[in-house]
């Protein structure tokens, strides 16, 4: 349009050339600002375009925002009511978890109890027994006391019958188990593996068997309660030492006295606590 204005100015009527000139130029510019602001134009028309792409999403996030409030709402609903009425059942759980506790730790205590009279026991023994010798050994094992007599302490070679030092050994033995009521005391004889048939005796049983027997009535004279009493003998089926040497068929030859409590008394505690926790927990 503009341009046509121009040619009609310079044809209708007389325009110079510096005027057609100027025309020319501010056409010109006029043309650039059109291209300028049709630039910008189509640059706010995408802005729009984004703009009311990112309020749809908005809107959607909202709409998705208040689903969630609602649903965080009747959950919150749900678990008021919940702990309403569980309210009382965890408190029964948790006087539950406390009887529980309470027998538990009357079972530790009934152990911790029972180690500390078996170290007791063993102070008590070395003191009295002597444990310098090397023919007596008192230790513990697997939970209970025992002491250890080598052979020749007790009998001479093939005998069972008990001589009259090893007589004030066992008088100190009986003096700490008649200070224990609540122990017993197992006599347990072992052999070597040479065989052994001196009648009455057949064997290294009978042999082991007769050397514990003997152990026991010494006890009982010294005033050991014969409730309290076990014989039991091992023949050579128990060996702490090879056989291949004297040496060790004299270790292997030997008289355990084996010093714990009552076994039954303190099991029969155990089994009536774990019933009990058993029967708590249906």
């Amino acid at each position: 349009m503009l341009l046509s204005v121009s040619a009609m100015l310079l044809f209708g009527s007389c325009v110079s050339k510096k005027e057609y000139a100027a025309l020319e130029a501010k056409q010109q510019e006029t043309q650039d600002l059109l291209n300028t602001a049709t630039v910008k134009l189509n640059s706010c028309l995408s802005d729009k375009a984004s703009a009311i792409a990112r309020a749809e999403a908005l809107e959607d996030r909202i709409s998705d925002l208040k689903k969630s409030n609602d649903n965080l709402i009747q959950s919150n609903k749900d678990l008021t009511i919940l702990t309403s009425k569980g309210a009382s059942n965890v408190e029964k759980t948790l006087e539950s978890m406390k009887e529980k506790d309470l027998k538990i730790s009357r079972l530790q205590d009934a152990i911790t109890k029972k180690d500390s009279v078996m170290l007791a026991l063993v102070t008590s023994l070395k003191k009295e027994v002597g444990i310098n010798d090397p023919d007596i050994e008192v230790n513990v094992e697997k939970g209970v006391v025992f002491i250890s007599i080598a052979d020749k302490l007790l009998f001479k070679s093939g005998s069972y019958v008990v001589n009259e030092r090893a007589k004030e050994v066992l008088g100190k033995v009986a003096k700490v188990v008649n200070s224990k009521p609540n122990f017993e005391c197992m006599v347990e004889a072992h052999t070597d593996p040479v065989p052994y048939n001196k009648p009455p005796l057949v064997d290294n049983w009978d042999l082991s068997v007769k050397r514990a027997t003997s152990v026991v009535r010494v006890l009982e004279d010294l005033g050991v309660s014969s409730s309290k009493l076990i014989a039991a003998g091992r023949a050579e089926f128990v060996p702490i030492a090879s056989n291949d040497t004297a040496e060790g068929k004299a270790a292997n030859r030997r008289t355990r006295i084996v010093i714990l409590p009552k076994i039954d008394e303190f099991y029969d505690m155990i089994e009536k606590e774990m019933k009990n926790l058993e029967a708590g927990t249906n």
